[in-house]
């Protein structure tokens, strides 16, 4: 009877711990134990028939992974390779795949594993090829550094493998193993086959190089960084003597790479260049890639103020340019990835805003016609998936919603209205992984209370054929925390109605006044308002369960589907309209909504949020009595050329904006309680910014926190315990500087 009563206890306090562990809400679950971390599925890649996908999985027996094929009809699963395969002779271990890439045939498979980062990206590392004919698995670069491979891929007949190491190019033979070094010239300032901090960074460019379509050449990238202003990141951390760490970096008005682009054998030989128009220091070279079936290739030249993007034609034999297409607007342009060449390489699709929404359409060889695909009234927010043989192309729009997505398919061929394909049931946000024959795909759907749910679906009925991970565990873990929903709400400021969402506390008592917080971005490059499972919403939650109202607004400017004039609107002007958009909306808020104390209003953001912040602090200090920025920008001028130009035009031309844009000319203006948040190591915005911020906020005698993060880079995330301090960290500046609960 003792033991049975002893039993008992122990049960009911374990029920009790249980029933505590999943109805309490802490940082540390969040930030450190991962007790929310979502399950995700995939990478997948359709292999070429489109009948069936490939995948990494788990070996069950080992500590490695198995690359498996599924039927996409049957849903039967196959072991393409096995950990045992994967496993290089006289190591004990199979090679751990970051990520793989298949042969045009699908023959062999490519690995790419040990990886190391290269400013925000794990790109660097070594690569394996194992042929599926002999079961070979064979290392690539033998005699090069350990570690050093980027971007490797196979010719288009997979007899080799070029990639770059140490910034130059290489090309290997499958068979021999022999390697041939086809550039010589790469070195800490001549970068060949990838690219410079900026490209990447602005431009998403990071693999440099292309093979020609009958493998006998290849094109890429040369930057000549040579009079590039260099940064200093300092590492204090992991030695007895500091050690600097040199990056070049062009800042506003600064000299950018020279870059240009060039063609040599892929057996080596003299490097043949073409030779674009203007100064290579002053344009970019911004995509590059071999028309199919082809000895050309097509580049897109952007001007420095990124308002004219000029489309050339070039021979790879002759070196001869021809200049297709000119797109041109009155504040900027953005590069889009959309190009699939028709009707035998006579068209080929380009996306614009031409008609003052972002559609695709279908231009001619020689540019001289140009025909709208995708017709109506909306913005295309991103192609899914363009397939000439069924005619036609699938894309994400919203044209009711912004804050959602849904799959549309409009023809190549015929004009008409477009079809919708996501079924109206399925509300908030959807994405596709189609397959190549577009019978098939892989479909995401998720919304602000259902986390990422992978099934595979038919189309264009969109009828499911299996579900593939619902994340059901961690749907009802946070279900069980009965936390008060996001509610999306509008706010009209007069000249637009803006969208917005609010979080209120668990224990919401309507007639009590509660402080309110705003978390806020405003610029071009993202949106915070969005219907989706957003990782940050279980920190607002967490913070609206101490006594705050949370919300977050999305100014005009952002990254939203609302039409050319929407995201136009900011240019010239990045930390000025936004800044007024931002207070007008919270004041109309504070009108609308009798809960929210006027007296106790904060915001904080990130990045371009964090300026967001300090501008909303200084400029309006009357409304805004606490502000957390993080990773900011102070001064417009300190960061990089190519994103703040392409935003605020050139410093010589808008000087005046660059500086009524910037928050540090109001410095002096602090009247709340402030504080700030900085990584030492941060290569995106340099800790620079702090500091002169800092020093500016010390000139006027102005109270304030900081915190910096030594080596944490933009994320502010590196090394051990950072995010769950870093919250801490915040959490405890609202307690003591915005009091929490309902007065």
């Amino acid at each position: 009877m003792k033991n049975s009563f002893a039993f008992l206890l122990i049960f009911l306090f374990s029920a009790i711990g249980n029933l505590y562990s999943q109805t309490e809400l802490t940082l540390a679950d969040i930030f450190k134990n991962g007790t929310y971390r979502q399950n995700r599925f995939g990478p997948i890649r359709w292999m070429k028939d489109g009948t069936g996908y490939s995948s990494i999985e788990k070996n069950p027996r080992l500590e490695g992974d198995d690359m498996v094929r599924y039927d996409a009809a049957k849903g039967t699963r196959s072991i393409l390779i096995s950990a045992e395969e994967l496993t290089p002779t006289g190591v004990s271990k199979p090679l751990s795949v970051a990520d793989y890439h298949w042969s045009e045939d699908n023959s062999k498979l490519l690995i790419f594993t040990n990886t190391r980062k290269v400013w925000r990206y794990h790109t660097r590392g070594d690569y394996w090829v194992l042929d599926l004919k002999t079961r070979k698995l064979s290392q690539l670069g033998k005699g090069i550094p350990a570690t050093t491979l980027m971007f490797a891929k196979f010719s288009p007949d997979a007899t080799r493998v070029a990639y770059v190491s140490e910034n130059n190019i290489f090309v290997e033979s499958l068979e021999s193993g022999k390697i041939t070094q086809i550039t010589t010239d790469g070195d800490k300032d001549i970068i060949n086959g990838t690219f410079d901090w900026v490209y990447e960074e602005e431009l998403d460019c990071r693999d440099g190089f292309r093979w020609s379509p009958d493998g006998k050449n290849i094109a890429y990238w040369q930057s000549d960084t040579r009079g590039v202003g260099t940064f200093y990141l300092i590492n204090n951390l992991d030695s007895i003597y500091s050690k600097p760490i040199p990056l070049p970096y062009p800042k506003v008005g600064q000299t950018l790479s020279a870059v240009k682009i060039g063609v040599v054998s892929s057996e080596g030989g003299q490097t043949k260049w073409f030779d674009f128009p203007g100064d290579p220091r002053n344009n970019y070279l911004a995509r590059m890639e071999f028309i199919p079936n082809s000895q050309e290739v097509m580049v897109q030249q952007l001007n420095r103020p990124q308002n004219q993007n000029t489309v050339w034609i070039g021979d790879i034999q002759t070196l001869s340019l021809s200049k297709i297409l000119v797109e041109k607007d009155a504040a900027f342009l953005d590069i889009h990835d959309n190009i699939r060449w028709l009707d035998g390489e006579k068209f080929f699709t380009w996306t614009s805003e031409r008609d003052g929404w972002m559609h695709l359409y279908k231009v001619s060889r020689d540019g001289k016609t140009v025909e709208l695909v995708t017709e109506g009234n909306f913005d295309v927010e991103r192609i899914s998936h363009i397939d000439p043989t069924s005619g036609f192309v699938y894309y994400i729009a919203s044209p009711e919603n912004f804050t959602q997505r849904y799959l549309y398919r409009s023809s190549l061929t015929k004009k008409g209205k477009a079809e919708r394909i996501t079924p109206m049931n399925l509300s908030g946000q959807n994405g596709y992984q189609i397959s190549t024959d577009s019978k098939f795909a892989i479909h995401t759907f998720q919304n602000t209370t259902t986390p990422p749910v992978y099934s595979l679906v038919s189309l264009p009925k969109h009828e499911t054929v299996r579900l593939l991970e619902d994340n059901k565990e961690l749907k009802s873990k946070v279900a069980a925390l009965d936390m008060n929903p996001k509610e999306f709400f509008k706010v009209d400021i007069g000249e637009v109605v803006l969208d917005g969402w609010m979080i209120k506390p668990k224990n919401f008592d309507p007639t009590k006044k509660y402080p309110l917080i705003a978390f806020v971005y405003g610029e071009p490059a993202s949106s915070t308002v969005q219907d989706n499972w957003a990782d940050g919403d279980l920190w607002h939650h967490y913070l609206a369960d101490l006594g705050y109202v949370i919300i977050s607004i999305d100014n005009r400017g952002t990254k939203t589907p609302r039409g050319r004039d929407w995201r136009k609107s900011i240019y010239g002007q990045i930390g000025i309209l936004a800044s007024y958009d931002q207070k007008n909306a919270v004041e109309q808020v504070l009108k609308t909504y009798p809960f929210i104390d006027s007296s106790r209003v904060g915001s904080w953001g990130w990045s371009g949020g964090g300026q967001m912040t300090l501008n909303l602090m200084f400029r309006f200090p009357e409304l805004y009595k606490a502000g957390i920025a993080l990773a900011f920008v102070s001064d417009q001028r300190l960061y990089d050329a190519t994103y703040q130009e392409r935003y605020m035009g050139l410093l010589e031309e808008n000087k005046e904006g660059y500086i009524k844009g910037s928050p540090i000319t109001y410095a002096e203006n602090l009247q709340g309680e402030l504080m700030i948040i900085h990584g030492t190591g941060d290569d995106n915005v340099h800790y620079q910014s702090f500091e002169m911020l800092v020093d500016n906020l010390i000139k006027y005698n102005k109270p304030f926190s900081m915190m910096s993060y030594p080596m944490r880079s933009h994320s502010i995330n590196e090394r051990e315990n950072t995010s769950l301090h870093l919250r801490e960290t915040m959490k405890n500046f609202w307690l003591k500087n915005l009091p929490a609960g309902g007065r």
